[in-house]
């Protein structure tokens, strides 16, 4: 190792905070660098002589070998072959040998390393030994390295080591739960991986259960032959076991070993199915639904049916039958049916029974007979006496009163002057109607009969309904319109009102011997009377509704007429707002007096009309309300909302309500309001009531923080923000600022003084309408200068650098200013005076140590 010293030239400046810069001269920098050194050595042989040999000229020697390359043809791997080869100096002149070296790690030189020089027409022989570690083919060189002409001599080896390798596949043999008493076979592959003839002697197998097949032995396998034979395991018990074939052969590894385990279980078979029970749903009487189950052998023996049988009416199962097996893992089906024959509700089962561990194996079956039904109402009609020439009519209703849908196909009808319209063919569905008109117009006197006839898929197809009527030469008839009276909505409380007219278009008269009217709320003005032939009665109809909601009704006016009583079918709906309040009270808690406290309230309209509002009154002191009037609705279902005020005058506690009169229920609604008044307190606090702000140079800036928050229960108002002492100032709160109960606000404080020294008495003063005003936040500051140096950059990397000072030319000393060393081109030194004059020199420091001082720079504060 030596060591030098280098010279890195650099500057250095001085900056005062109060003033520009005031040096900027050279530097002279001596740092340690370090120099390793190296050296290298060549190959060299030891000097030999050959008997009779003289130096010739240089390059005129030639070294002729015996062969270009050498062949070791096939060699096992373990063994070896050796052959040696010769060089000749056929050349003009002696060649000295100096060196001769082997490639391939599995040749070597064992023999006769050439001498150090060879006469002109001399020779010398090498023995080259080839030991194979692998059946790959091998190459290598045998170089001679002379001052021969033809320098270097090459020649080329190559070899091939052999050897039979046998491979066992799969390397293990696993039977894994084999019933007891069954054998489990799997085959195992013998494979020549090797490039020689392999020879297997012998397999010697072991284990409780275990034999083989398939394996004559010896046998003889080409390079990449194989051949496959079988492994059986017949477990006599559940117990394991283990056991291993061992190969014989003439592999290097012989003998190999192929292990082998196995398990076994019991014979058992478990039967189940799938689905484990069935629900038809509903099934039409005279039909059937069927449903396939699978049955699974999830055991390991064979399992045998004894017997299926069902349960139930109307359930049957097929497709299984006693004798029939199923194998292990197997699975066999069977087809469950249900033909209901009446409706209701059907349970029953199939059971089989079988060899199986679960002899019994039940399936559950449920299902429901449905059936149509079809009946008309009226179930007969008579239409009385009507004159000849005019016509009556009777609505007839048919429905579906059964449990299964029914089609109708066909109508017709029967009788003089029967007819009926409006019946088409159509499905029915449980419980739906279809109705149509049945109309008498007979043309002489006489009785008549006759009969409707539908046809459908209901049982009793066809229906049957009888007719009758008889007509006249006098008689009265009564026209009703309208024929039914729809009153639509009316509100709760009111009513409304529509005519119905009574004609009497027959050539008797009209004799009404009685009128009842039915359904809530419902009225009307008609009583027994007399119409005469061609005249006619209007009367009146009333609905008074009481309550919300549908509300049906009829008229039934029993006359001389045909088809008494006639009906007159009815409806209406009252409607009714219904009005809700969230929250139902309102509580204020305490409120400042001269302060104001706001609460929500949402009404809502449960009803089915629009809410309207007749009447709004807030009473209680201090308490009043805004968002709502009279002009106010909320339609049905909807709602809206208004806000309650507590402005307290004095500290007390105060009960007030809401009173909403409006066109629902309940009205007049009461919300009943309380609150109490407590006198109010105006506390203006301030944290941290102090703020130091220590050390800071002139020309810079420092900012702190205070929390004005107001302590009271009333609104604060901040009417001023006064800052004393010199450099301070105020930010963030402004006039006019309002404070509500306990919130707060920042003040920020900027100290950024011009002149060195503490300021001292500093403050700032909180103006507002608190009891405490002013708040005052005492502060305090003091300005300090410094000076900035700067140098330039050492042009050797990973050094640091040393400042130094001193208040005279020359008095640095040797304790540098910074605690720790500087690794950036500018310092900044904090600790001075103002007019001191302050002298400073750097120095560049790395690990072999210290550089000369730097030009020196002064500065005065």
């Amino acid at each position: 190792m030596q060591s030098n010293h280098g010279n890195d030239s650099s500057k250095v400046s001085t900056q005062s905070e109060r003033g520009g810069v005031l040096a900027l001269l050279a530097i002279s920098l001596i740092l340690l660098a370090s120099i390793s050194l190296s050296s290298c050595a060549g190959y060299t042989t030891a000097a030999s002589t050959s008997g009779g040999g003289t130096t010739g000229d240089p390059g005129a020697g030639v070294l002729t070998p015996s062969s270009s390359s050498i062949s070791f043809g096939s060699v096992a791997v373990g063994s070896s072959a050796t052959k040696s080869v010769s060089v000749t100096n056929t050349g003009t002149a002696t060649v000295n040998i100096s060196g001769a070296t082997i490639s391939g790690g599995v040749f070597t030189i064992v023999g006769g390393n050439p001498s150090s020089s060879i006469p002109v027409g001399q020779s010398a022989t090498v023995q080259v030994q080839f030991a194979p570690t692998s059946i790959t083919p091998a190459t290598g060189t045998l170089t001679v390295t002379s001052d021969a002409s033809n320098s270097p001599t090459t020649i080329s080896l190559i070899g091939t080591g052999t050897q039979p390798i046998l491979a066992i596949s799969p390397t293990s043999l696993n039977f894994n739960n084999i019933p007891v008493g069954q054998t489990s076979t799997q085959s195992v592959t013998l494979t020549n991986n090797g490039n020689v003839n392999l020879v297997i002697n012998l397999a010697t197998i072991s284990g409780a259960g275990f034999t083989m097949s398939g394996l004559s032995l010896p046998k003889t396998l080409t390079a990449t032959q194989s051949l496959t034979f079988n492994v059986q395991f017949t477990p006599t018990s559940t117990t394991g076991a283990t056991g291993n074939i061992v190969f014989t052969d003439n592999a290097p590894d012989s003998p190999q070993t192929l292990t082998m385990t196995g398990s076994a279980v019991a014979t058992g078979s478990s039967l189940g199915a799938n689905p484990g029970s069935f629900n038809f749903n509903n099934v039409v009487v005279g039909n059937s639904s069927t449903q396939p189950i699978t049955l699974t052998n999830s055991g390991n023996v064979t399992i045998t049916i004894n017997q299926v049988s069902t349960t139930g009416s109307g359930f049957s199962a097929s497709g299984i039958s006693a004798g029939q097996t199923i194998a292990a893992g197997a699975t066999a089906s069977l087809t469950a049916a249900f033909a209901p024959t009446g409706t209701g509700t059907a349970s029953g089962s199939i059971t089989i029974t079988s060899t199986a561990t679960n002899p019994s194996l039940t399936i559950s079956l449920t299902g429901t007979g449905t059936q149509a039904s079809l009946a008309a109402s009226p179930s007969s009609i008579s239409f009385g006496s009507v004159l000849d020439g005019s016509t009556a009519s009777v609505a007839v209703t048919l429905t579906n009163s059964g449990t299964a849908s029914l089609s109708i196909s066909a109508s017709s009808v029967t009788g003089t002057g029967f007819s009926m319209s409006g019946l088409s063919p159509q499905t029915l569905t449980p419980g739906q109607t279809a109705p149509f008109t049945v109309t008498f117009g007979p043309t002489s006197p006489g009785s008549v009969t006759g009969t409707i006839s539908i046809t459908s898929t209901a049982p009793g197809s066809p229906l049957k309904i009888n007719l009758s009527g008889s007509g006249t030469a006098t008689q009265a008839q009564m026209g009703i319109s309208p024929s039914s009276v729809t009153f639509n909505s009316v509100n709760v409380g009111s009513n409304a009102t529509q005519n119905v007219t009574l004609t009497n278009s027959g050539n008797a008269t009209l004799n009404i011997t009685a009128a009842t009217i039915t359904g809530s709320g419902y009225s009307m003005s008609l009583t027994p009377t007399t119409i005469s032939a061609g005249s006619n009665l209007t009367f009146t109809v009333t609905f008074a509704p009481t309550s919300a909601g549908s509300a049906p009704g009829s008229i039934s006016i029993t006359s001389n007429a045909p088809v008494s009583p006639a009906t007159i079918a009815l409806s209406g709906t009252g409607t009714q707002p219904q009005i809700s309040a969230t929250p139902t009270t309102v509580s204020f808690g305490t409120v400042a007096t001269g302060n104001s406290n706001t609460q929500p309230i949402t009404l809502k309209n449960n009803g089915n009309a629009t809410l309207t509002f007749s009447q709004i009154t807030v009473a209680g002191t201090g308490f009043s309300q805004s968002g709502l009037s009279t002009s106010t609705t909320i339609a049905a279902g909807g709602s809206a909302s208004f806000n309650v005020i507590f402005t307290p005058s004095s500290a007390t506690t105060v009960n007030g309500s809401v009173t909403l009169t409006t066109n629902g229920t309940p009205s007049p609604l009461v919300i009943n309001l309380s609150g109490t008044g407590s006198a109010a307190t105006l506390l203006l606090g301030a944290s941290p009531a102090s703020l130091s702000f220590g050390n800071v140079s002139d020309g810079s800036t420092s900012s702190l923080t205070t929390s004005l928050t107001n302590n009271g229960n009333s609104n604060l108002t901040i009417s001023g923000v006064t800052v004393t002492g010199a450099g301070f100032s105020a930010s963030g709160v402004s006039n006019g600022t309002v404070l509500t109960p306990g919130q707060s606000a920042t003040l920020t404080v900027t100290f950024a003084p011009t002149t060195a020294g503490a300021v001292a008495g500093a403050s700032v003063s909180i103006a507002s309408n608190a009891t405490n005003s002013p708040a005052v936040v005492s502060l305090s500051g003091t300005g300090t200068h410094s000076v900035l140096l700067q140098w330039s950059a050492s042009s050797t990397s990973g050094v640091t650098y040393n400042v130094f000072r001193g208040t005279a030319p020359g008095g640095e000393g040797t304790t540098p200013l910074n605690s720790s060393p500087v690794s950036a081109t500018s310092y900044t030194d904090t600790n001075v005076a103002s007019g001191q004059a302050y002298y400073y020199v750097v120095k560049a420091v790395d690990s072999g140590g210290s550089s000369t001082p730097s030009n020196e720079a002064t500065a005065t504060p």
